[in-house]
């Protein structure tokens, strides 16, 4: 019997993903990751901060690493993507919870 984690919201076992599916899966793992986020923090400093205190910073710096815009949205991504993985992990935390429950409940029904 299919258990929780292999069934999709209909009920019914999931379909095997395809190489694509688990690529675009990794994404936010690797969004959220902490060189990713510290990349992004040094790539804002330089980019952000240094031109505040009168530092100059070449176009073609800017061209190739963004602007603050750029940088701040990736940040918010990171953001984003830390919260959904966070989301997933206690989703699937959850879903064992619910197995074991389940078994607990299918048990006592069998001994009554």
């Amino acid at each position: 019997m299919p258990t929780i984690d292999d069934m999709s919201s209909t009920g019914q076992p999931d379909e095997p993903q395809s190489r694509l599916a688990r690529i675009l899966g990794v994404v936010p793992r690797a969004l959220s990751s902490k060189p990713h986020i510290i990349f992004l923090a040094c790539l804002g400093i330089y980019l952000v901060l240094l031109p505040l205190f009168q530092v100059h910073v070449s176009a073609f710096s800017e061209l190739v690493g963004g602007n603050y815009t750029n940088v701040t949205s990736d940040l918010g991504a990171c953001i984003a993507a830390g919260g959904t993985i966070h989301l997933i992990k206690t989703n699937k935390a959850h879903k064992k919870e619910i197995e074991k429950l389940r078994s607990l409940v299918e048990a006592i029904h069998e001994k009554l």
